[in-house]
């Protein structure tokens, strides 16, 4: 990222996210909550869509759940802030859930917790706004696509780019055929960083539950590198950047296509430069055939630089030119012809952090009344998701799997098969 870009943007963050906080007094309060709405996940990115929610007028806030009480109390004092409202502390959602019954309810756990909060959350007879990536392994997604089927209830997932005005005029762009035939695609996340340094295991802090916290993953020691915000690049949690960043593009580029799945996926891993306390790899690559064109990924999160191009996105290789689709840098076609001149459209992002809630939530709202589709249902997350965790999947399985989308089984291998899934411990168990 530009050095000067990072210094404006920042600082605009920090004006919009006071301005955020001021808002609400004046106007957040006065106005009629509609929908009584619960939080499980109170930590940054939660507080953000529950500060759209909040924004919207139409939330009234009665409960939020959080397995440590260090981040849980200042978010409800915040939300007590914002709107005079009070809502009920809880360490364990489905206490929540019987006790406030909320008509819409907010996922944001870490990636293993998705599934098992959704489909409760569902089965209580709540709206669900979940997280991306949808769930931690693909037999997860399976079952949340027929809970909400089952559930009849609306499920928003948080891909908020399909919610993006450059997002969308790329998506049209596409599909007009100004970029011709579309024979490859490549998404990429090229950030910065280095080796990193060894965390030591200590005691979880006072106030946190931490064998909720792993809930149905693996208990292990806790560690500072994974709460609060880095469960990411741990693998007993989540999959990496590419399961963090990678289904982003991933939905854009299922989007663009009439094709739900890859035939066949081969993905590598490594872990190069770093030497910390995470385990998810630095270098990954994956490629996917799809039946028309195929798609590249690539992750590194060492060297990064602006020499490449944009460090983020993703580039549609068409026979009249190529289009990059990013976030902070909007979206611009450089045509084949010279004669032509390149198309670039701005983006319009929302502080705090760039993003594009606050029309996600209105589509949100807006489909509950209406008994629509949202934006992004239940089985765009999936389909996305999938693309990530595939690459997951023939990384350990170490070789190249063969996809059947419709079964949604691996081809031939039964031990890549194994893979679609996870051993949960005793009382956590998927419906799977």
């Amino acid at each position: 990222m530009d050095r000067r870009y990072f210094i404006k943007t920042t600082t605009a963050g920090i004006a919009a996210s006071a301005a955020f906080s001021a808002m609400p007094l004046m106007g957040i309060a006065r106005q009629q909550a509609t929908y009584k709405v619960a939080l499980i996940g109170s930590g940054w990115w939660g507080m953000n869509i529950l500060g759209e929610a909040m924004a919207s007028g139409r939330s009234k806030v009665v409960g939020m759940a959080d397995v440590d009480k260090n981040q849980l109390m200042p978010a409800i004092e915040k939300v007590e802030k914002l709107t005079g409202n009070k809502p009920k502390p809880y360490t364990n959602y489905r206490e929540m859930l019987q006790k406030e019954k909320p008509e819409i309810v907010i996922v944001a756990t870490p990636d293993h917790w998705h599934a098992l909060a959704a489909i409760d959350a569902l089965k209580s007879g709540a709206h669900v706004y979940c997280e991306k990536p949808i769930c931690h392994t693909i037999n997860e997604g399976k079952a949340m696509v027929k809970a909400a089927a089952a559930s009849g209830k609306v499920v928003q997932i948080g891909l908020h780019r399909r919610a993006s005005p450059h997002n969308i005029s790329a998506n049209e762009f596409l599909r007009s055929g100004k970029l011709g035939k579309i024979g490859s695609v490549k998404c990429f996340i090229n950030y910065g960083g280095g080796p990193g340094k060894i965390t030591p295991n200590s005691e979880a802090p006072e106030g946190m539950d931490w064998e909720m916290y792993c809930g149905p993953a693996q208990l292990v020691p806790f560690n500072k590198t994974i709460h609060p915000r880095g469960f990411r690049q741990h693998l007993n949690f989540a999959n990496g950047t590419i399961s963090d960043w990678g289904v982003h593009w991933f939905d854009q580029v299922l989007w663009w296509t009439e094709e739900k799945a890859p035939k066949r996926i081969y993905s590598s891993t490594a872990r190069r430069i770093r030497e910390d306390s995470t385990d998810a790899a630095d270098t990954q690559i994956a490629v996917y055939d799809f039946e028309s064109f195929t798609l590249h990924w690539e992750n590194r999160n060492y060297a990064g630089n602006r020499q490449e191009g944009p460090d983020v996105g993703c580039y549609f290789y068409g026979t009249e030119g190529v289009l990059h689709l990013g976030w902070i840098d909007g979206w611009t076609f450089y045509p084949v012809n010279k004669n032509k001149e390149t198309i670039h459209v701005d983006p319009v992002l929302h502080e705090p952090d760039q993003q594009n809630i606050k029309e996600l939530w209105t589509d949100f709202l807006k489909v509950i009344e209406s008994k629509g589709q949202t934006i992004n249902p239940m089985i765009n997350g999936q389909l996305a998701t999938n693309i990530s965790l595939l690459a997951m999947v023939s990384a350990k399985a170490g070789r190249s799997i063969e996809w059947d989308g419709d079964k949604q089984e691996v081809i031939n291998d039964p031990e890549a098969n194994k893979l679609l899934s996870r051993e949960y411990r005793k009382g956590y168990e998927y419906p799977v």
